[in-house]
C-alpha cells in the first residue's frame, strides 16, 4: 500500500480576525496547487480515496485533486488535522478499511504533522529531518504484514517546484 502525505497550498496568513481552521487558500495558492495536481495526473497518480483534514485550506485542497480526477472519494478526518494522531489514524481507520496491498491513499494536512508521520513510519521517531513544502508530497510504502512503524520505506518526496 502506497500512503501519499500531501500539505494543503499556500493559505491566508494568519491574522487576528481569522480563525486558524478557516484560513483559506489564497489565488496564487489554488492556481498553484490545481497545476501541482494536474502535474501529478499526468504522471498517472490515482488515488482510491483522500483523506482530508476538516480545516478549510486542506478541504479546498483535497477538493482540487478531486477536480483534478486524482479520486473519486473524499473523506474528512481529525486524524489529519493539526496535531492528528498516527496511531489513531492506523487503528481506527485505515486498519478497519481493510485496503487492498496496492491501494494508494493520499492525506490532505498540516505541517509538521505530515512530515512526523513520515519520520515515524520510516524510522519509529521523529528526527526533524523531513520537510514538506506547501502543495508538496511525501510518498510512503507501508509494509505488507505488520506495523508500518519504522518499517516503511519513502518513494517520493517533492517540493511543489519540482512537480511544475
Amino acid at each position: 500500500m502506497k500512503i501519499y502525505l500531501i500539505r494543503h497550498g499556500i493559505a491566508q496568513e494568519k491574522q487576528p480576525d481569522i480563525q486558524d481552521e478557516e484560513r483559506r487558500l489564497t489565488k496564487a495558492g489554488r492556481q498553484k496547487t490545481e497545476k501541482v495536481a494536474q502535474r501529478i495526473k499526468q504522471m498517472g497518480l490515482q488515488f482510491d480515496v483522500i483523506l482530508t483534514s476538516p480545516l478549510v485550506r486542506a478541504y479546498q485542497t483535497a477538493e482540487i485533486l478531486i477536480t483534478a480526477g486524482l479520486s473519486t472519494q473524499l473523506e474528512e478526518s481529525i486524524y489529519v488535522a493539526p496535531n492528528g494522531n498516527m496511531e489513531g489514524w492506523l487503528n481506527e481507520w485505515l486498519e478497519p478499511k481493510n485496503y487492498a496491498q496496492n491501494s494508494q491513499i493520499a492525506l490532505v494536512g498540516h505541517e509538521p504533522c505530515l512530515s512526523n508521520w513520515a519520520e515515524i513510519m520510516l524510522w519509529g521517531e521523529v528526527k526533524h529531518s523531513l520537510v514538506l513544502k506547501k502543495a508538496g508530497m511525501i510518498g510512503i510504502k507501508l509494509p505488507e504484514i505488520g506495523s508500518p512503524v519504522g518499517r516503511s520505506q519513502m518513494f517520493w518526496l517533492a517540493s511543489p517546484k519540482y512537480l511544475l
